[in-house]
């Protein structure tokens, strides 16, 4: 790890959110020649961690906690591969495209960053107060890291998930509660959102699944996360 730098993010939120009163931290770490991890820190002890993909979009969720009834909630996101190389995402974060990709990635996300959360902020949660994230193809790594590692995240949020990465022919024992969010004007995506919700549900899991008006990237999927986050930590 190396160049961290730390932010006081008092200054301006999300759009039509209050400025926040948490903190982001960014830190850059060795991998892939110099990934970017961003935290928001909530202003009161965290109760529950969130970690995600994209995760220079959805650290900067925190002020939609802060306006929420939900508890104290740290965001910890793993920084998306270059913008303009859409197939490095979709390597990193899809494990059909590339598997030795997704397996050092994985390594990253689930390992080294949570020893870092761990030391940097003594913050180190059970399951049940552990939750992934992600968006679009990052909804996608963030089913498989719940159906990989259900013994860290006990609960997914996957907000219109692409389809390199579908349900397998037979799920894993341990299951983790999932959320699932699409919109009404993104039919390849909802059909995905739909396929994961039905899979998990035949197989037992706890699932909800919502859809929003709205079509792929627009504002229901942060307006969704304080719902997600109340539903799987409690208000």
């Amino acid at each position: 790890m190396n160049d961290r730098a730390d932010h006081n993010a008092n200054g301006s939120g999300p759009v039509g959110v209050d400025p926040i009163a948490g903190e982001l931290v960014t830190e850059t770490f060795e991998y892939d020649g110099g990934r970017q991890v961003t935290v928001y820190l909530p202003p009161d002890p965290p109760e529950a961690v969130v970690f995600a993909g994209d995760g220079q979009l959805i650290s900067q969720w925190g002020g939609y906690l802060e306006a929420a009834d939900v508890p104290p909630t740290m965001i910890v996101g793993a920084h998306r591969a270059d913008d303009e190389d859409e197939m490095a995402r979709l390597r990193e974060y899809s494990p059909p495209f590339d598997a030795q990709r997704f397996a050092a990635h994985e390594k990253f996300f689930v390992e080294d960053i949570r020893r870092w959360v761990r030391s940097r902020f003594g913050v180190a949660t059970p399951a049940e107060r552990t939750a992934v994230c992600g968006v679009s193809a990052s909804g996608e790594f963030s089913i498989a890291m719940g159906l990989r590692h259900a013994d860290i995240y006990g609960a997914v949020f996957s907000a219109s998930p692409g389809a390199g990465y579908r349900p397998p022919a037979v799920m894993p024992r341990a299951l983790p509660r999932t959320y699932v969010v699409a919109g009404t004007r993104e039919p390849f995506f909802r059909g995905n959102a739909i396929r994961w919700a039905d899979a998990l549900r035949d197989a037992g899991a706890d699932v909800v699944m919502t859809e929003r008006a709205g079509g792929h990237g627009d504002p229901f999927w942060a307006e969704e996360f304080p719902r997600m986050v109340a539903w799987a930590f409690g208000s």
